[in-house]
């Protein structure tokens, strides 16, 4: 697959991603499809913090990928992954003047290069619906971290931005590459708990609003460019610390660039609570808020009858007629024993198999079938995760439509399903 307008065109044709979407040539539509062995799918990576680095690595080391082009808006983090990227091909090819992967803090430069085929978005929360969005405009194939998005809108219109330009995009939601969650969905799934009656997912809670000092952002940071889409503050070592090694940025506690725990790990629990009750393409008819004498837990109550209740323990525990399943990373256990012991049958439901996240997305890269995780799934998971929040942060019970994603009832305002956005960063 590859783009014949310039990337002059392209940049200026978005005018940073304020612009409508791109109607693209027929060839930047087309299909990923290598028979070639040596011929390798290209990447760009977008955002090369601490889980774009981790993932950076893991792709310099499958055999059918090429990293052509990084970007990130600190300078540090960017030229430290580019200069990983040139010195392990170095030592692959033997040429120790190896310096082809470019750098940039700019994605659009990024997206308008013509060799590469596929991106990798592992920036900010906030920041990840304009990139794949534009990315998918320019013919670009994408795997895309958790969350999916920042809002429920941004989901929709993620999915649908993937679908109209015929992309692959995986959500990076890895638990449905690991066999224990995906047993533990069969097993729910073919009644080795009888009649499910309840579901406990155990994540962390939702984002407040930022109220960090606000101090003068170090040299090399492009402070604009990072807060991109969101209100304008000062910079805060909190939310983009300084250094290739730095602690662990707590932007995810803040409205502005995350929905918190909610988000963080409830994209991959709530995922797998989706994957089991078998609604990954719906989601909760209601969503309760707690409000300390009735109502102890947050609640989602699905059209079936099944409540699903948010918990601190981390984890996702099904609980039928017959029995319990819980699974985390590492852990499946049943209650009685024999539910997760006993083999599955011919005949029962299986669901599709991956072993490897990252290579699923690249094998359908390939096929064009669509991931383990496609941008639908995460952007319902993701959804039921927004939902929790909203119903926290405004303290009402809220009636939803998962078919037209609008609320049904009284207390739901819609305009709480997206967010402003800073010009030019518009959507």
């Amino acid at each position: 697959m590859k783009t014949k307008f310039t990337r002059r065109q392209f940049l200026q044709s978005t005018l940073l991603a304020g612009a409508a979407p791109l109607i693209l040539p027929s060839s930047a539509r087309s299909s990923v499809n290598r028979s070639a062995p040596g011929d390798r799918i290209t990447l760009g990576f977008i955002g090369v913090g601490r889980q774009g680095h981790a993932l950076l690595d893991a792709f310099l080391r499958k055999k059918d990928t090429q990293v052509v082009a990084v970007c990130d808006v600190d300078t540090t983090r960017r030229e430290h992954a580019r200069k990983t990227v040139n010195r392990f091909y170095a030592e692959q090819t033997g040429r120790e003047d190896y310096k082809d992967c470019a750098g940039s803090n700019d994605f659009l430069e990024l997206l308008a290069r013509d060799d590469v085929d596929g991106v990798v978005v592992a920036t900010p929360d906030h920041w990840h619906a304009i990139p794949v969005v534009r990315a998918a405009e320019a013919g670009k194939d994408i795997y895309c971290e958790t969350p999916l998005s920042l809002t429920v809108r941004e989901a929709r219109v993620m999915a649908n931005a993937v679908r109209n330009y015929e992309r692959v995009c995986q959500t990076g939601s890895q638990q449905r590459s690991m066999a224990n969650f995906r047993l533990a969905c069969e097993l729910v799934r073919n009644g080795r708990i009888g009649q499910v009656k309840s579901v406990h997912v155990g994540v962390g809670g939702p984002s407040d609003w930022c109220d960090l000092p606000e101090t003068r952002n170090p040299a090399g940071l492009d402070w604009n460019r990072w807060l991109g889409p969101a209100p304008y503050r000062g910079w805060s070592e909190v939310l983009s610390p300084v250094g290739v090694h730095q602690h662990y940025p707590r932007w995810r506690n803040y409205r502005e660039y995350s929905g918190g725990g909610m988000t963080d790990w409830g994209a991959h629990h709530f995922d797998i609570a989706q994957w089991g009750l078998g609604m990954d393409h719906t989601g909760p008819v209601e969503i309760i808020p707690p409000e300390g004498r009735h109502i102890k837990l947050l609640t989602y109550r699905y059209a079936n009858g099944i409540d699903l209740y948010h918990i601190q323990q981390n984890g996702v525990t099904f609980t039928g007629t017959e029995g319990t399943i819980h699974v985390n990373r590492g852990v499946l256990e049943s209650v009685p024993d024999s539910l997760r012991r006993e083999p599955l049958h011919v005949g029962d439901m299986r669901l599709p198999v991956s072993e490897d996240h990252l290579q699923n997305w690249l094998d359908c890269m390939r096929t064009r079938e669509k991931p383990i995780c496609d941008v639908e799934i995460g952007a319902r998971s993701a959804t039921v995760c927004h939902l929790g929040n909203l119903a926290y942060w405004n303290k009402k019970p809220l009636r939803w439509n998962p078919q037209i994603e609008r609320f049904a009832g009284e207390n739901g305002n819609n305009r709480w399903l997206d967010v402003e956005r800073r010009n030019p960063w518009v959507l």
